[in-house]
């Protein structure tokens, strides 16, 4: 039997080019879909067989969208979306802040009776929907215009590292950045491919493992409707899989996994306007008593933030651009602390060209954290470079999950003490070595950013990365200096 979730996103995606002649982008319409599929399976969940009372209040429901047409249609819907959003709960989690963004009555009325009525949404099976809707997601990233891939790490990458941390049933797992959710997924999916579940792990499954926080609403509420499409949350409404906040406002309770890729962005700042309409950057320092540093560098923050929440033991994997690996400042304290406080035992190197954000050098950092003790915990840091003489593309040579099972193994996540190096003086290419503490405590500022392998680029320049990935490296770079300039005469004025 063919997959139908290709065909469905195919047929909600032409529905689509329908409703940009109208200037609505990719993002608006998948909100939008998002508002009326939940509507639509609220009244198929009130029904037989499932017979559940609907959270939606009568006359703000699907039936009484159908029951309507015209300019009176899109003043209903409006009313609608405006009533929901002052909900609690998963209602108020999907509807905050709505708008309706379909302005031509017509065209609301074929998405809602042709598109959306003529599926029963219920009866798909959970990959069907989530499949589609991710497929979506997908397609909404890939439209870089609208900057929606900001917030898409790439589900290849993701998908390993979920498989090097084994996430075991009964983990509570936070991703503190989640985006659209494709890390809890990709542990959800982990951990019903490869554990046979009782009937309270599978409820535990459903509600009380995964958490997800999220600091801009359109996002949050594409992230609970994914959640709620694989099976994820929505039986109470008190008890959400996905909340929207700022995370590094405080902590949010404790967990024995994180998995996360923070914002990409070095400065947190915002805009004052003074009396007079003159407008300033004011940089937003973060200020926490349970931080090592404070600074305004919004990935130094996660890092200290995901420290906080990991309980003793807790395990992390986190995607951190490589500034973070060599400023001085705030991240040398940042990395000798967590150098000493945590085990970080795996640094992978990525490869440019995977991201949507142009030109971005990025690397997932692995560690556990530990009880407090005189000595380092990290013994030894293992790296993988998966970035050296390797060039992927969004479109053209896209990053498989295969390209990655070379790390995966190196990694060995069944036993990760029992490692080999595959670099050696007799092996030069070896992507994978190791690095003693002592070494690392002797780098200037601690600088984890380590390579060895040769660089075929630097020999030939004809392959160069493409100018304005140049530009934006040297921008990047300035920037990080100009920032540790204005630390340093920040010390000098105290």
């Amino acid at each position: 039997m063919s997959n139908p979730a290709p065909q469905l996103v195919q047929k909600l995606w032409n529905y689509c080019n329908i409703l940009r002649d109208d200037g609505l982008s990719y993002g608006d319409y998948v909100e939008q879909l998002t508002f009326l599929l939940f509507l639509k399976m609220a009244d198929e969940q009130s029904k037989p067989p499932f017979n559940k009372p609907s959270p939606i209040p009568c006359g703000k429901d699907w039936p009484s969208l159908l029951a309507k047409d015209g300019d009176e249609l899109e003043t209903h819907y409006r009313h609608t979306l405006e009533e929901l959003g002052k909900s609690t709960g998963m209602l108020g989690v999907i509807f905050r802040k709505a708008q309706n963004k379909i302005q031509d009555p017509a065209k609301l009325r074929r998405l809602i009776m042709d598109l959306i009525d003529k599926e029963q949404w219920s009866s798909l099976s959970t990959d069907v929907k989530g499949d589609a809707y991710e497929g979506l997601l997908q397609k909404n990233a890939e439209d870089v215009k609208g900057g929606a891939g900001q917030y898409f790490t790439p589900r290849p990458l993701i998908a390993a590292m979920v498989d090097v941390v084994r996430p075991e049933p009964g983990q509570a797992i936070c991703d503190p950045a989640c985006g659209t959710g494709g890390f809890l997924l990709a542990a959800h999916d982990y951990l019903a491919k490869h554990h046979s579940l009782d009937r309270a792990q599978k409820k535990k499954l459903k509600s009380g493992t995964f958490f997800g926080i999220e600091l801009v609403d359109s996002v949050t509420r594409l992230c609970a409707m994914n959640l709620l499409l694989h099976g994820i949350g929505g039986e109470s409404e008190e008890d959400l899989p996905v909340i929207s906040k700022d995370a590094l406002a405080g902590k949010h309770g404790e967990y024995e996994i994180v998995l996360a890729n923070p914002p990409f962005g070095k400065k947190s700042s915002v805009t004052i306007v003074n009396d007079a309409g003159e407008s300033s950057k004011e940089s937003l320092i973060i200020n926490r008593d349970d931080f090592w540093a404070s600074t305004s560098n919004k990935q130094l923050n996660f890092l200290q933030h995901i420290f906080t929440i990991l309980k003793q033991h807790g395990r992390a994997a986190v995607v951190l651009p490589d500034n973070v690996l060599f400023e001085g400042g705030a991240g040398e304290t940042v990395r000798r602390e967590l150098l000493k406080q945590t085990d970080v035992h795996t640094l992978l190197r990525l490869p440019t060209g995977i991201f949507y954000a142009q030109g971005v050098k990025a690397n997932v950092l692995f560690f556990d954290r530990k009880p407090a003790q005189e000595k380092p915990w990290t013994q030894k840091l293992w790296i993988y470079d998966l970035r050296t003489n390797l060039h992927f593309t969004l479109k053209e040579n896209t990053l498989k999950r295969s390209d990655l099972d070379d790390f995966v193994a190196c990694y060995n996540p069944k036993n990760r003490h029992q490692r080999k190096p595959t670099w050696s003086e007799q092996s030069p290419q070896g992507r994978w070595r190791a690095y003693e503490y002592e070494e690392l405590a002797k780098r200037d500022k601690v600088n984890l950013d380590i390579f060895w392998l040769k660089d075929d680029a630097l020999e030939e320049s004809a392959n160069l990365p493409a100018p304005e990935i140049i530009a934006q490296e040297i921008t990047d770079d300035l920037e990080a200096a100009l920032e540790q300039f204005a630390t340093i005469a920040e010390d000098l004025k105290k």
